[in-house]
């Protein structure tokens, strides 16, 4: 088994995390965390993922046929929709900071008077 599936996830997260420690913007941050979060996405499918298999629809597989795990589509699926949903109250809350701060530069953030 070759361990290079594995390997993706890794630099898309390494890409991600890059991106977000490099950022010089609120909304580019955020984007770079929905990157680093999509590595979870390949990592599960790349679990879950049989070569020769079919998909996970009983009533027309024999029993000896192997199948793809359906848990790990299921939790994929989760994941996605968490994902978004935190993505979207992130850049909710930029909306909101540049609103009332005037800027999403992170360095100009620092201090807490109005």
């Amino acid at each position: 088994m070759s361990h290079l599936p594995y390997l993706i996830p890794g630099w898309i997260l390494l890409i991600g995390v890059y991106g977000l420690v490099t950022s010089r913007n609120l909304v580019h941050a955020v984007v770079c965390l929905s990157v680093a979060q999509s590595a979870t996405y390949v990592l599960l499918l790349t679990i879950g993922y049989r070569r020769h298999a079919t998909a996970p629809v009983f009533s027309d597989v024999k029993p000896t046929r192997d199948v793809v795990d359906p848990v790990v589509q299921a939790l994929t699926l989760t994941d996605i929709v968490v994902g978004a949903t935190v993505t979207a109250l992130l850049l909710a809350l930029t909306v909101q900071v540049a609103k009332r701060r005037g800027t999403v530069d992170p360095d100009r953030l620092r201090s807490l008077e109005p």
